[in-house]
């Protein structure tokens, strides 16, 4: 499937950079990784937020159809992790969108906000109004940290700063909204659910492996992590590589310290591929020279049994692999024979697992290859070769897809409570969420449906935000088929 050529286009017109300041303080990035290991782990923060977290209403708005109530309390993670959010986005602002006139039950969205998606007045006009008017159905909307009233002074528009913030966003929203679906379960509001768009989409996903009741998911033009929009998606254009390559090669904290702390290691993290780098150097080279098509990889059988199987292998190899450490058994499965030794190609099965069919992901790999061999990491100055600063930009891109699988990937939080009531809406020529080489959903929460819309991300979240609608009401109509009784 190719890309959409309208995304393509879309990302062209906005000229601003993310990332222009770098990576973010190495000490911050440290704090958020151990905050990670917390939240990644369901029953570790359980207690995390009391029920009773103090939530405060400042002003109601009376419509012709329904009640604005703007309300705002403290975000949890300014406790948790001091220091760490910018001083514009300690206090976390929303609205609550209630009809006057409740139908059978008194169910509640709450909506996440996707990127650029500042204030309220988007999700009220495109989603809220519309639902109370189809269904009945509240809404609630939380302004995400770095966006609207929450943005920095010194950011421009939607354009974090640093790699780090995306995460520090991701954290406060996971705690913020578990402070709002506790509040709302005690003012008597339910069915609740939770849904967004894109990055909100993503977001919501995240903050439902830390509920630990069922609950109706809807997550739209998301997928698994965030590493493959930035390394390979079409905003991966719009990454500051520079300043990041600059600083990567200026404080070694970020190879030495840094990516130790790193934890994912599923079939498609980046870990894997440094193990096989590391233990099979010469192999890569015998890799330039294969075809590395969607068939070989098995990506054009995603919903058949047999890519089933393969993954169901897969995933037991890596066990295995990661409980052996080095020395794990060797006997790979049935892909292309590359070497004879057996360990070499269960490595080389991993590294198949781990990265997609496109170069880069190639590249990165060939990179730690040539940094070993050289003995020494390239200088951000250096005038040694084209050689050297092509190794640099390769370690870049792949030490950021090491700290956004760790803080991104759904694999590395815990599974919903009930998987059947998530409903995932992907467009199939989406250039922004690249999908090819990353383990899908349906594999990390068995039970989940995924439904498929044409085109790409900007035209479906302009023209089918009707069926984004229609998912959440089928994730509810779920809901309470299983779980009248709650």
């Amino acid at each position: 499937m190719g890309v959409s050529r309208l995304d393509v286009i879309y990302r062209r017109l906005l000229l601003t950079k993310l990332f222009i300041q770098g990576w973010g303080k190495p000490e911050d990035l440290k704090r958020i990784f151990e905050f990670r290991k917390l939240i990644g782990d369901r029953e570790k923060c359980r207690h995390l937020v009391p029920k009773d977290y103090p939530v405060y209403i400042d002003k109601v708005e009376d419509e012709s159809d329904c009640k604005i109530h703007n309300g705002h309390f403290i975000s949890p993670l300014e406790e948790i992790v001091p220091g760490v959010l910018p001083a514009e986005s300690v206090k976390a602002r929303f609205q609550f969108i209630v009809p006057k006139k409740w139908r059978k039950h008194h169910p509640v969205c709450i909506h996440l906000a996707g990127t650029g998606d500042h204030f309220f007045w988007r999700r009220r006009t495109l989603m809220a109004r519309p639902m109370i008017k189809e269904t009945g159905m509240a809404s609630l909307l939380l302004e995400n940290p770095y966006y609207g009233y929450r943005k920095p002074k010194d950011q421009l528009r939607s354009s974090l700063k640093n790699v780090s913030d995306l995460f520090v966003m991701g954290g406060a929203l996971i705690l913020e909204s578990a402070v709002l679906l506790h509040w709302l379960e005690r003012e008597g509001y339910g069915p609740l659910g939770m849904t967004g768009i894109s990055m909100g989409g993503h977001m919501a996903s995240l903050a439902v492996t830390n509920w630990p009741k069922p609950i109706p998911l809807v997550p739209c033009l998301s997928w698994t992590t965030a590493s493959s929009v930035f390394t390979t998606g079409i905003l991966s254009k719009a990454v500051n590589w520079r300043e990041l390559e600059k600083q990567y090669a200026k404080h070694t904290v970020y190879e030495e310290e840094i990516i130790r702390m790193l934890e994912y290691c599923g079939t498609d993290s980046f870990r894997m591929g440094q193990d096989f780098v590391k233990f099979s150097p010469g192999s890569f080279d015998r890799l330039s020279n294969m075809d590395f098509s969607h068939d070989l990889l098995g990506l054009q059988h995603q919903n058949t049994g047999l890519h089933q199987q393969q993954q169901q292998q897969q995933q037991a190899t890596a066990m295995q692999a990661r409980a052996g450490g080095a020395t794990g058994g060797g006997g790979g499965g049935g892909g292309p024979v590359v070497s004879g030794g057996g360990l070499e190609q269960e490595r080389l099965d991993h590294m198949l697992s781990a990265v997609s069919s496109s170069t880069p992901h190639l590249e990165m790999l060939h990179a730690k290859n040539i940094s070993r061999a050289a003995g020494s990491r390239p200088a951000a100055n250096s005038k040694r070769g084209l050689g050297q600063r092509q190794s640099l930009q390769r370690e870049s891109l792949c030490f950021m897809k090491g700290v956004m699988d760790e803080c991104t990937h759904i694999a590395n939080f815990s599974v919903p409570v009930d998987p059947s009531l998530i409903i995932i809406v992907l467009a199939k020529e989406d250039a922004y969420i690249p999908r090819t080489g990353v383990r899908s959903l349906q594999e990390i929460w068995p039970g989940c449906e995924v439904r498929y819309l044409n085109g790409g991300h900007v035209s479906a979240y302009l023209f089918k935000q009707g069926l984004f609608r229609q998912a959440i009401y089928d994730a509810f109509d779920r809901f309470l088929q299983k779980y009248s009784g709650l």
